[in-house]
């Protein structure tokens, strides 16, 4: 079961493609699964029920959900529902039956007869001084009649079993026999409860059978709270380090699946081993699970998904470097630097020439800001077709010197911007020029502005913050200020709830974050590659304000951690944008990465909110993007991780950015949430970035959705120290052209020896922009420029069951390829809709 808050929409389809095959392969058609079951997943989010609706599941079933909306469904017959999760695709296509289940994932209470449970077993030996049937047959009939009364049909659902249960299955199906037994004996006396063992596909069968009209729901299961000051809010963003690795992971994964793709059969096998892409599907598949990327499992565990993450890679390492060998007819040894994030690359930093191989995984050209950790002052920088390139040297920052903790020793960085050809590579040569010194730091003084073509930031002299942005394409200016502050989190022992803050839940002592500083030490650096503001708001909060030349987005790098508990006080720290938008209480979060929903500060739209948590009970997870606006602004944040935010004030938007805390919230983990290790003894620092656009909210989605495909998806760099040999190919595209800016191709993956699966899908919504929410058409045969098309079948967006026969229980598991109607070859997209190919290929 997927996390539903802290997961990537891709990344959900490549975990359920993964193992909805695994269970093709292994069982056949009829062994494919009809009902999604998430019964311990902390809320739910709309866009993964729009996933499985069109995984061809006709049904979901889950156990949590928050309190008071399970009170008012009860109270209205209203816990099994019709779940519309598009505004853009068109009913029934994102349309999923939703039940929610009586005990969340346990047996109802005193009928738990697994090892570890303490009721008394069914003892139905009239000799027995402890004969206990009528008992229990009598205390089941309460329960069950009573459960009777809060859903609409006659037949109802009960599950019996629970966490680490089943460990010896003959206790519990020896008692459940005999409940059956006893209860419909009963009906002899005229009871009217009949007990059977079933399946959910059958319990959903029935309530089908029953034609009756359910309640429809259109929005989300978020926030979740077990009780008036428990909110399940905090996992949004614990453990920040492990979100961003994951996210990186998923965008080498996809590099891996397309150039396994490109790069033929000597992908897999060529000059540098043997090399494979399961390993890292495995392991981000893994890493879905709802006490994974959620940040809610002990340290241990969490360092073992991080292990098997890095291990996949190390995999897929082989075959990237196979594969671009095969396409540029360079076999030299290609270099990884995985910790450019903190200026360590050990090659850029001591060779005097090397080669940058820019991999980009998205279906279009990008421009994208390389920075090089070295040692030396001037370099020269060109192209694959020998152009020289604008770069820079900049000093490496003091926080950076501090986060590394000597695994490198780079002075300065060397920055220039990169263009790519869409899903392929190009290639740049750098050479020394002028060894020595590092340049001359920048001034200390207080800046006033930096700007490029399109953006324009000021600062206020006084205090060193940002003080405004401005859009000089479109004219528009808002106040913008944007610090740093603290939650002091509950330890559990306040006056009003025992509940302390932990993994699960975010629960602060006040509602008043403590700010960590009024002003910021600054210094400023200007070339006419970027221009950034370095700010120091204390020893462990630092932060990067950087412009890029050609870059319509303000770029955020902060850095926190390590977070100080010498005071005692965990601490839960946050950013905060207040601004002159005059939002209403209003702000908007991306569900999952995909389509983007409304918010107001103290309200559900499906009951009456009785607030109890002003700040927790208004947190929402921020997947890739969160935004506000009124009429005239809107001012969007995209996040290189999911994370958890809120507009608590009119015109603010807060993301969490990192947690330590010094108590178990008493759900499970067992443990505190307090990171550390080798690298970091004194805590976990962890650094990030967000992007800042300001546009007209009529085309705002024209800017951050490519923004967000392009955090998602980054490219790839590898190096090679030297000369390159002559005659290598430098740059290379898989793609006879770009696809239009609407269309992103999701999926390109090596799916049996002659065929690859495809996903297209448009990524802008039915009504977010008037250029690009428009249907588009592609063309399979002129997609690829090594790869000629032979054949194409569509399948639903899981790849385990073909598109026309959706509709049947056990559809056939081959089916054969269109060859001929050109039709099949033509494909139209509307907003919002993923289409999914199996492609019979051969190499060009």
């Amino acid at each position: 079961m997927s996390d539903e808050a802290a997961t990537h929409y891709s990344a959900v389809i490549d975990q359920m493609t993964i193992g909805l095959r695994f269970l093709n392969e292994t069982f056949g058609a009829c062994g494919r699964p009809r009902v999604a079951w998430h019964i311990d997943p902390f809320g739910h989010a709309r866009e993964h029920a729009s996933m499985f609706a069109q995984m061809g599941f006709d049904g979901f079933f889950f156990g949590r959900l928050d309190y008071q909306d399970r009170a008012r469904r009860m109270r209205d017959k209203e816990q099994e529902l019709l779940w519309r999760a598009s505004d853009s695709l068109t009913p029934p296509m994102a349309d999923l039956f939703t039940g929610i289940l009586p005990n969340g994932y346990n047996p109802p209470e005193g009928f738990c007869w697994d090892q570890l449970c303490s009721d008394p077993p069914i003892r139905d030996d009239p000799d027995l001084e402890d004969y206990n049937v009528d008992d229990v047959v009598g205390r089941f009939l309460v329960i069950a009649n009573s459960q009777s009364t809060v859903y609409k049909t006659n037949h109802i659902i009960m599950t019996m079993g629970s966490d680490f249960q089943y460990e010896n299955a003959n206790l519990w199906y020896k008692n459940l026999d005999k409940l059956i037994h006893y209860v419909n004996a009963q009906q002899a006396n005229g009871s009217k409860v009949n007990v059977l063992y079933s399946t959910p596909s059958c319990y959903l069968q029935e309530l089908h059978r029953a034609n009756l009209t359910w309640p429809l729901k259109t929005d989300d299961f978020f926030p979740y709270a077990d009780d008036a000051h428990d909110f399940w809010t905090g996992y949004f963003t614990s453990r920040p380090a492990l979100k961003r690795y994951e996210r990186i992971s998923n965008s080498n994964l996809q590099t891996c699946n397309q150039l396994e793709v490109l790069g033929g059969l000597t992908s897999r096998k060529g000059p540098f081993g043997e090399g494979d892409s399961q390993t890292m599907k495995k392991a981000m598949a893994v890493a879905q699970h709802h006490d994974a990327v959620s940040g809610t499992e002990k340290q241990h565990v969490a360092n073992d998904y991080a292990r098997k993450l890095a291990n996949g890679w190390q995999h897929c390492q082989v075959l990237v470097s196979n594969s671009l060998a095969a396409l540029s007819g360079l076999s030299a040894e290609r270099i990884y630097c995985d910790n450019l994030n903190v200026s360590v690359c050990h090659l850029t930093e001591s060779s005097k020439k090397f080669s940058v191989n820019v991999y980009n995984p998205l279906a279009r050209p990008v421009t994208w800001p390389v920075r090089l950790p070295v040692n030396g002052t001037a370099y020269s920088v060109s192209d694959a077709s020998g152009k020289a390139v604008d770069c820079q040297v900049v000093h490496v920052s003091q926080a950076t010197h501090e986060v590394r903790r000597q695994r490198g020793f780079a002075v300065n960085e060397l920055v220039f911007q990169v263009q790519a050809p869409p899903l392929g590579y190009t290639t740049y040569t750098v050479a020394l020029i002028q060894d020595g010194p590092p340049p001359a730091p920048a001034q200390q003084r207080a800046p006033t502005v930096i700007q490029n073509k399109f953006l324009q930031v000021t600062f206020d002299h006084e205090t060193g913050l940002i003080s405004s942005l401005n859009n000089l394409e479109t004219k528009q200016s808002i106040k913008l200020t944007q610090n740093f502050y603290w939650y002091n989190a509950s330890d559990g022992n306040n006056v009003a709830s025992r509940q302390p803050s932990g993994a699960y839940i975010f629960r602060p002592n006040s509602s008043t974050p403590v700010i960590i500083s009024q002003t910021a030490k600054t210094e400023i650096i200007k070339t006419s590659v970027v221009q950034e503001v370095r700010q120091w708001f204390a020893p462990w909060v630092s932060q990067v304000v950087r412009l890029y030349a050609d870059s319509r987005a303000l770029e955020l790098e902060w850095t926190v951690g390590p977070v100080p508990i010498d005071d005692s006080v965990g601490k839960e720290v946050i950013t905060r944008l207040d601004t002159s938008i005059k939002t209403a209480e209003y702000f908007y979060t991306d569900s999952n990465g995909r389509e983007v929903l409304q918010r107001k500060k103290d309200f559900r739209p499906t009951w009456n909110l009785k607030q109890s948590e002003p700040i927790a009970g208004n947190y929402y997870p921020i997947n890739s993007r969160a935004y506000i606006k009124d009429d005239v602004d809107q001012l969007t944040v995209v996040t290189d991780r999911s994370q958890g935010g809120g507009s608590i004030q009119n015109g603010s938007l807060e993301i969490m950015l990192h947690r330590r805390l010094l108590h178990d919230d008493f759900r499970g983990v067992g443990e505190p949430l307090n990171e550390i290790s080798g690298i970091f003894p004194d805590g976990l620092v962890v650094r990030g970035r967000l992007l800042l656009t300001l546009d007209p909210p009529q085309t705002a989605a024209d800017t951050h959705r490519p923004l967000a495909e392009g955090m998602v998806l980054q490219p790839l760099l590898t190096f090679t120290d030297g000369d390159l040999k002559p005659n290598t190919q430098l740059e290379f595209s898989g793609l006879l052209a770009a696809l239009p800016p609407a269309v992103h191709l999701l999926t390109l993956s090596q799916w049996d020896e002659d065929s690859v699966l495809l996903r297209l899908e448009h990524q802008y919504q039915s009504s977010e922009s008037k250029v690009s929410s428009q249907p588009v058409t592609v063309n399979l045969q002129k997609l690829f420029s090594t790869l000629e098309v032979l054949g194409v079948a569509e399948l639903n967006l899981s790849a385990n069951q073909w598109k026309d026969e959706m509709k049947l229980h056990c559809s056939s598991i081959a089916l054969p390829f269109t060859f001929e109607d050109p039709s099949t070859w033509e494909v139209t997209l509307r907003p919002m809709e993923i289409r999914t190919f199996l492609l019979k290929v051969n190499l060009r």
